[in-house]
């Protein structure tokens, strides 16, 4: 019976995917769509980033798929079809199934919102198996629980198989290594380009809220730090407080600064991870650039000190 019931769902499962590859791209520009799903995970293994993987058309997917058409000589139309998704891989290996294991629960905290409690911590770790699976597969929580509706999220017990993007299959492109990055400042955005000028990298990022405190011109990557600690200096949250005692925040996803640093030559200015990937794209900064941890984990294994770095507007 088990059996049967198992083939049954595998069938069920290729004829919903055989309906939606008849109707790719429908009306992907208002609602969730499978193929952008698809899409959008074939271009972060390029690379070529939409922030998270959502499942949902916008700017952030049509600027990576202009990217990639540019890159293979075609018209950057941003229009997204059947035979574009085919070419990048098609939609038949962008999801994965993964079992919940105690290790998903390791380390998990609460973090608490007082800064002097965030410091007594022993790290900024995920805060739920939900928040842990998203970044693992580079998605919104929101995605995870459509693609898995019957799930007890947050934290769905040991034994649980969940379906996640599959952004990190097997045999894994070779590692790129940049020797410039541009930061636009408008577009919101880090390019990344190697030895021959080609362009290896697009990573959507978020820059400072005051335009005063915006770097331009050039700079240069000055150190890379992975999981690094944060220092917290109540004068620079909370102008004219009498509070003038800094905390060392521990490390962890959850850091303020996230899971990777790039230290830039500007002192007190980097490129690095955050706690909060849906807000990339913002000018919300004191003064750094964000990018969503997976990219800045990437961005940070292409770089070395010296590596030039033009800010542009």
């Amino acid at each position: 019976m088990n059996g049967l019931r198992t083939i049954w769902l595998l069938l069920t499962a290729a004829t919903l995917l055989t309906a939606q590859g008849a109707e790719r791209f429908a009306r992907y520009r208002h609602a969730f769509n499978y193929d952008t799903l698809a899409l959008q995970v074939q271009l972060d293994r390029l690379n070529l980033s939409c922030n998270c993987i959502d499942g949902y058309w916008g700017a952030r997917t049509e600027i990576a798929l202009m990217t990639w058409q540019l890159l293979n000589g075609l018209e950057p139309t941003g229009k997204p079809d059947a035979k574009v998704l085919d070419a990048l891989g098609g939609d038949t290996n962008v999801l994965q199934s993964v079992v919940v294991s105690a290790s998903d629960y390791a380390g998990l905290v609460a973090i608490p919102a007082d800064w002097k409690a965030r410091a007594r911590l022993a790290s900024m770790n995920y805060s739920s198996v939900l928040e842990r699976l998203a970044e693992r597969s580079h998605a919104t929580e929101g995605l995870l629980r459509r693609l898995n509706p019957s799930v007890q999220w947050p934290n769905p017990t040991v034994g649980t198989v969940v379906r996640l993007p599959a952004c990190n299959p097997p045999g894994r492109r070779k590692r790129e290594y940049a020797t410039v990055l541009r930061i636009s400042l408008s577009r919101m955005e880090i390019t990344a380009f190697n030895a021959e000028g080609k362009l290896i990298a697009l990573f959507p990022c978020s820059i400072a809220r005051e335009k005063a405190h915006r770097p331009a011109g050039q700079l240069a990557v000055k150190n890379v730090a992975a999981n690094p600690t944060y220092l917290y200096d109540p004068q620079l949250f909370t102008p004219g407080t009498k509070d003038k005692v800094k905390l060392q925040i521990p490390a962890g996803p959850n850091n303020p600064v996230g899971t990777g640093w790039i230290g830039l030559s500007l002192q007190g200015y980097g490129i690095h991870g955050t706690p909060s990937p849906d807000k990339i794209g913002q000018a919300a900064s004191h003064g750094c650039f964000r990018l969503a941890n997976w990219n800045a984990n990437k961005l940070m294994h292409m770089v070395s000190p010296g590596v030039p770095i033009l800010v542009e507007e």
